[in-house]
């Protein structure tokens, strides 16, 4: 029993699940030796209702609830956790558009988001620095009914393979900080826009790269928020999408102890099972420990989301948490099976995948800043 999810929310985690281990698990190592994600699979998700299905009907979501959104993105990542990036992009992206466009710009994307026939990008990182998200150089000027885009944006999820981006740069002058950022929807087929691809670790189907602005003109329409507001408008999303981060790590490794659980007990050594002796199954019993209490943490996050209450501390220690916790459980589940393990393959491949998440969308060290303010104030924790 979970006092977060009742019966219909279970039931559309059993959905996802059924649909990803039919249509998104067969394709796991495939896509990661090819790093093509399958946008087969993501319309079909689109169709099932599965892309960000907390958004309004009038955004093209279902108005279900962040929770809701959770059980879905666990269950696609169980299979992929490049696909259910999927779900992370439309979920902070949708959001964004949703509460921050305007309705005549950004319907038509909503409803190609949910549909799964677009993914979005959202481009804040900058090669100078990523954790002062703040301090950006990636200038946007403002020229009669357009805006002009020039800088370069870099670590950028799916940059290459986005149909569009929300792209932060700055308006006000260069020593204003958070109060100086704008934010735009940018299609990629504008003028000017050129992107490129890294040989990353792992998330190889999603991919990263980056964006290169080369004097792109944005219809003025085409602005999120308040100009100058941007940074300070939008990014109170990145509250959800971290707690929905942490959902998506621990799925991977809740399957990674399910079948480390079934291994151990069916494999024999010095004439019992691996599971009979201390050393093996302690650990793992840690881990089935921590993981669950994560995973708790997560659906409180997202449930005070539902509920408007104030959730940026509890998303941050998922977002610092979660992928760590994560990364050392595949580490022991993969250890657990030896070199069967070390041999390229899902273990593995689910060992990288998380892996990203401890260095993007905000480091461990800014997440427990975030922590500590909220504990102890603003003023007290930069004093």
């Amino acid at each position: 029993m979970n006092p977060y999810l009742d019966d219909d929310l279970m039931a559309l985690a059993e959905q996802a699940r059924r649909f990803a281990a039919k249509r998104v698990a067969p394709g796991f190592l495939e896509r990661d030796r090819t790093r093509e994600l399958d946008r087969t699979v993501m319309k079909e998700m689109g169709e099932m209702g599965f892309i960000a299905p907390e958004l309004p009907e009038a955004s093209g979501g279902l108005g279900l609830g962040c929770l809701a959104a959770g059980v879905i993105h666990e269950e696609i990542a169980r299979a992929d956790l490049s696909i259910s990036y999927i779900n992370l992009l439309a979920s902070l992206n949708g959001q964004i558009l949703s509460e921050h466009g305007r309705p005549e710009v950004v319907r038509p994307w909503l409803q190609r988001l949910t549909a799964g026939e677009a993914l979005l990008a959202i481009a804040l990182t900058e090669p100078q620095g990523g954790s002062d998200a703040a301090n950006l150089r990636l200038r946007i000027e403002c020229h009669g009914d357009d805006y002009i885009v020039n800088g370069e944006k870099t670590s950028i999820s799916a940059a290459d393979q986005a149909d569009a981006v929300v792209v932060f740069g700055r308006t006000g002058p260069a020593n204003s900080g958070a109060r100086g950022i704008t934010a735009l929807l940018v299609p990629t087929d504008l003028p000017g826009l050129t992107r490129s691809r890294f040989d990353c670790h792992g998330q190889r189907a999603i991919g990263r790269g980056s964006l290169f602005f080369d004097n792109v003109r944005v219809p003025v329409s085409h602005r999120l928020g308040a100009e100058n507001q941007g940074f300070i408008q939008v990014m109170q999303g990145f509250d959800f999408s971290r707690a929905l981060i942490g959902l998506q790590v621990l799925a991977v490794a809740r399957v990674a102890l399910e079948e480390t659980w079934g291994y151990v007990a069916e494999r024999h050594a010095f004439g019992k099972p691996l599971s009979a002796f201390q050393g093996v199954s302690h650990p793992l019993a840690e881990l089935e420990t921590q993981v669950e209490a994560a995973r708790l943490l997560c659906l409180q996050a997202l449930w005070l989301k539902d509920r408007s209450g104030s959730h940026a501390a509890e998303a941050a220690m998922c977002k610092w948490w979660a992928p760590k916790l994560a990364y050392d459980t595949i580490h022991q589940c993969l250890l657990c099976f030896g070199h069967g393990g070390y041999d390229r393959g899902v273990m593995e491949q689910r060992l990288r995948d998380v892996l990203g998440f401890q260095i993007g969308d905000g480091t461990a060290q800014i997440m427990k800043i975030i922590i500590a303010r909220a504990r102890a104030g603003r003023a007290a924790v930069s004093a």
